[in-house]
């Protein structure tokens, strides 16, 4: 099965954090999985350290490339189409990053981890 991890989820991931859901856990830790992590979770997390709005992100931000390699992790790139799926989907909800994460998940037929109730508004497969 192919997942796509949200930025909070990777996050927890790395940090070994109770927050992360026994289900996300093992999807993450099940080798037979494709674990995908867009280019949209370091941009986020990068941007969070840089504001001053999420402590412990930088390092996380930083080591990023390295880390989903020592993982065995994809990372995944932001696509044309991803760009213009998350231009198109419906609501109000304005956030970049989750717009995007949305947009992949759809693109890639893979599901979010996340906890975030949003992305259900954009009609997203979530495992949590």
């Amino acid at each position: 099965m192919k997942v796509l991890v949200d930025t909070h989820a990777y996050f927890w991931w790395e940090k070994n954090d109770p927050r992360l859901s026994a289900p996300a856990r093992e999807a993450i830790s099940d080798r037979a999985n494709e674990v995908l992590v867009s280019a949209v979770t370091a941009w986020e997390l990068a941007t969070k350290a840089r504001l001053g709005k999420w402590p412990g992100a930088e390092t996380v931000a930083r080591d990023i490339e390295t880390t989903l390699r020592e993982h065995g992790f994809t990372s995944l790139p932001i696509t044309l189409r991803h760009a213009q799926i998350a231009g198109f989907l419906p609501g109000r909800h304005g956030d970049p990053f989750d717009r995007m994460l949305a947009a992949q998940s759809q693109v890639e037929d893979a599901p979010l981890l996340t906890a975030d109730p949003a992305f259900k508004a954009f009609g997203t497969r979530i495992l949590w």
